[in-house]
């Protein structure tokens, strides 16, 4: 047992020595920080407070002309009357001509006085208000336009309640949004099932654990998995494993290396999550931290429980996997090859689970947590976001334990096997051959 430790420890050690696995792990962190401070980073650059956005428009008397300047008068006052106005409307006294009165925007566009003009046309009798062009040196002002666009809509709504003779509380009536609680239940009767009902904000919670979760187990499985199989592939083709066969047996170096590696993946993670931590508790990210209402007091004590189960059993079952393939590999350069089946498989669990948020209950989903190789995946986004019983859990999860069983067998015998085996790659006749002379 001494030598099993030995190994976890040597393989820990080995990582943290490595000078590519620390700058990986600190280029990392620091992509991390970045993506975590990018909305404050553009901000700095965009100047101080939010940009406000000058648009003119030609105020006149003129019978042509005074429906135009009536719309662009309340267009100003309804901006006005915002506390962080987005756009402001600046006026302009009539020349007497439309060319007279386009020629002074345009001198007042290139003088940065205005970044566009509206231009009033006649008025339709479809929506009671004057045709309108916004025109500038920019393309493609679908933002800006949206904005005008509400607005006088709400301009118009306004004066049609007013003209109907409507009072304020009728108007507030009106407006007033229609709220309906929802909650989410399980109709299947009987104990074991997580939760007694989620409300949306217990849902919301529920689904970023559940995402984040899913996203930490893939990462997890093709960073440690990456590892354990480059590690043992690179000890067969430096001979170092023939030193370490006749002091270590094989079962307790690949044991210990996948343990080692976990340990390593855990501490990689910590290091992560203590850097989006530092981060998002900076005083420019707290408000908007606040913002988000987060509560993880919402997640099911119980959700948790069965996350580490999930967790743990889905990094072991790859593990050993990668081990196994790693062990009949002599040359990192087939490595990438050798372990691409693996990747597929987790890579469509995960695939499966993301496109899957939206709709928990779909027969993919329900099929495919029985899956082992999907399970770990899959069954936490139904545990996460819908009512499975318990006994679907539990049959997943031993089904889980089973294949981890299995596959540790299996994979035992082909690390014994392959990693004493050099040149190229032994066939699965030989490997066959060889594992039956074995007794594990």
């Amino acid at each position: 047992m001494n030598n099993f430790w030995t190994v976890v420890g040597f393989t820990i050690k080995n990582k943290f020595r490595g000078k590519a696995f620390l700058i990986t792990t600190l280029i990392i962190a620091i992509i991390i920080s970045i993506g975590i401070n990018l909305p404050y980073i553009f901000s700095q650059f965009g100047g101080d407070g939010k940009k406000v956005t000058n648009i003119g428009y030609v105020q006149s008397s003129q019978a042509e002309l005074a429906a135009g300047s009536t719309v662009g008068d309340q267009l100003k006052a309804y901006y006005e009357a915002q506390e962080e106005p987005s756009i402001k409307l600046i006026p302009y006294e009539d020349k007497g001509s439309a060319a007279a009165n386009e020629t002074e925007l345009k001198k007042a566009i290139a003088n940065k006085e205005i970044k566009g003009y509206l231009e009033f046309g006649e008025t339709t009798a479809e929506s009671g208000l004057p045709s309108m062009t916004y025109k500038s040196e920019k393309l493609m002002e679908m933002e800006l336009t949206s904005s005008l666009q509400s607005t006088l809509q709400a301009i118009r709504m306004e004066a049609a309640l007013q003209s109907a003779g409507l009072t304020d509380e009728q108007k507030t009536q009106l407006f007033t949004p229609v709220d309906i609680a929802t909650v989410q239940i399980s109709a299947t009767e009987g104990a074991g099932n997580i939760g007694e009902g989620k409300t949306p904000a217990e849902q919301g919670m529920n689904m970023g654990f559940v995402y984040a979760l899913v996203v930490l187990l893939f990462m997890t499985i093709m960073i440690t998995g990456q590892l354990i199989a480059s590690e043992i592939t690179a000890e067969k083709s430096s001979r170092v494993m023939e030193l370490l066969i006749t002091s270590v047996a094989p079962l307790k170096q690949m044991f210990g290396k996948i343990l080692g590696m976990f340990i390593v993946g855990l501490i990689q993670i910590i290091v992560y999550v203590g850097v989006i931590i530092i981060n998002v508790s900076l005083p420019h990210n707290s408000k908007t931290l606040k913002d988000l209402d987060i509560d993880f007091s919402l997640i099911d004590p119980s959700l948790i429980v069965y996350a580490l189960i999930f967790y743990v059993t889905g990094y072991f079952l790859f593990a050993t996997l990668f081990a196994a393939v790693g062990s009949i590999v002599s040359r990192t350069e087939d490595l990438g090859q050798a372990v691409l089946p693996i990747t597929m498989i987790s890579l469509a669990g995960f695939y499966i689970t993301i496109f899957s948020i939206g709709n928990p209950d779909s027969t993919l989903v329900n099929v495919t947590s029985y899956i082992p190789f999907f399970s770990p995946y899959v069954m936490m986004l139904r545990l996460g976001l819908s009512e499975p019983p318990m006994w679907q859990v539990l049959t997943s999860i031993g089904i889980l334990l089973a294949t981890i069983y299995a596959s540790v067998w299996i994979s035992a015998k082909i690390y014994r096997t392959g990693v004493l085996m050099y040149g190229k790659r032994p066939s699965w006749k030989e490997l066959r051959k060889a594992m039956k002379a074995y007794k594990i």
